[in-house]
């Protein structure tokens, strides 16, 4: 999937076809980042790596659910017209990355 279709793709995830395409580049970028440092735990550079077309779906998906989380980053409980929200992390919870492989090489 190329990046074109990923933005349209957030753009319906989130519900809001009229957001700013750069400020949803910029979470496929750090969903990317999470992805890519659950698959590499020990490269530091990620310069020259990119997400395998088989994690598109995860790498939209927390992209989605950091922009709806925008503004209640780390929020540890709001209770309002009975609707309750907990967060324990303002992170990506384990369970959206669960999925992916982490990738490590032996020294020689």
């Amino acid at each position: 999937m190329d990046r074109r279709q990923m933005v349209q793709q957030l753009s319906h995830l989130v519900g809001n076809e009229y957001e700013d395409v750069r400020t949803m580049d910029l979470y496929l970028d750090i969903a990317a980042g999470k992805i890519l440092n659950r698959m590499y735990p020990f490269l530091t550079d990620y310069a020259n790596v990119s997400v395998p077309d088989k994690y598109a779906m995860i790498q939209l998906n927390v992209a989605a659910y950091l922009m709806n989380k925008r503004g209640a980053e780390g929020e540890i409980q709001h209770i309002e017209n009975g609707v309750h929200r907990n967060y324990g992390s303002p992170d990506v919870p384990d369970e959206m990355l669960k999925d992916i492989i982490p990738m490590a090489a032996a020294i020689r």
